[in-house]
């Protein structure tokens, strides 16, 4: 079943993430595919994610595709405008590729060229409408576009930011412009989570795309308190931190915590599956879904 299958269904969905290297060896995304064999309806190939250049999302798709795996490509609004956006899409459309991911993205400043100029021609919101406009078989410029693309069209959201009002805003937007599917910002605070949760079952927002909640397995106290301190947009419990802090093995506790939250996330009404995150840790990946009952779940 694919991934646009999964959604149109109420069968449970299954994406993580896939990091692609930063050098032009297409081998070592072949290795990386093994991890997300079973269990995985779709990989979400990152667009340099925070700023660091890597291979290109699109063409680590290919790579992914010719594994026989679904890619779901990133587009992010920070590297390109309207005109090179909509130029990727038809070479990504033209190529097989048919998920697509609509992000703002992580600002240069982040990576390993601060110095670059963003572009933010259009913002998140306004990708999700020109994607969706494409489908329609219009440039945004109002042009035809004959044949049209096919795009099942994603987008993400933020429960923990404020104002906590405006996010939901803003995803009532996303998902008017087009998007079909939602994965959230990775998600420590279940309280906080379950309350925006009830936001978006008290505007009916979960019946008209399928919400699928981040998960991040970490693997030291170090990295943890970083992302509570450094990353934006993050609530981390106390509790987690020092949990980290007092285990004899931190990888091994942050593969637990990873996996009770999956399964407190699964709990929530509303939510139709998992975004996993192992950022830069993707060999993980299947025992954290099986340790949570993934696996077998995602086959039917």
């Amino acid at each position: 079943m694919t991934l646009r299958e999964k959604i149109q269904s109420d069968a449970l969905i299954v994406t993580a993430e896939l990091g692609p290297p930063q050098h032009g060896d297409g081998q070592s995304v072949r290795k990386k595919c093994n991890h997300f064999r079973k269990g995985v309806d779709g990989i979400n190939i990152t667009d340099n994610q925070t700023g660091i250049v890597r291979m290109s999302s699109i063409a680590t798709a290919v790579l992914v595709s010719e594994e026989k795996l679904e890619p779901v490509i990133q587009m992010t609004c920070r590297d390109r405008n309207r005109i090179a956006l909509q130029s990727d899409l038809l070479g990504a459309a033209a190529l097989g590729i048919e998920n697509v991911l609509c992000l703002t993205g992580d600002h240069q400043k982040f990576g390993n060229h601060p110095e670059a100029r963003g572009v933010y021609d259009v913002d998140s919101v306004q990708l999700v409408a020109m994607v969706n406009r494409m489908n329609e078989g219009f440039f945004l410029s109002g042009d035809p576009i004959d044949p049209p693309p096919k795009f099942l069209i994603g987008a993400a959201a933020n429960p923990f930011a404020e104002p906590f009002e405006f996010r939901l805003t803003r995803l009532a937007k996303k998902i008017e412009a087009g998007a079909r599917f939602i994965q959230t910002q990775a998600v420590f605070d279940l309280e906080r989570f379950r309350v925006w949760m009830q936001g978006v079952r008290g505007l009916g927002l979960h019946r008209k795309a399928a919400i699928l909640a981040g998960v991040l397995p970490v693997r030291s106290g170090k990295a943890i308190r970083y992302m509570k301190e450094e990353v934006s947009g993050i609530l981390i419990p106390d509790t987690l931190i020092e949990r980290m802090d007092r285990a004899d093995d931190p990888k091994e506790e942050g593969i637990r915590i990873a996996v009770e939250i999956i399964r407190e996330l699964r709990r929530e009404e509303g939510v139709r599956g998992i975004h996993l995150m192992p950022v830069m840790w993707e060999s993980i990946t299947p025992r954290i879904l099986e340790e949570a009952g993934l696996i077998e779940e995602t086959k039917h």
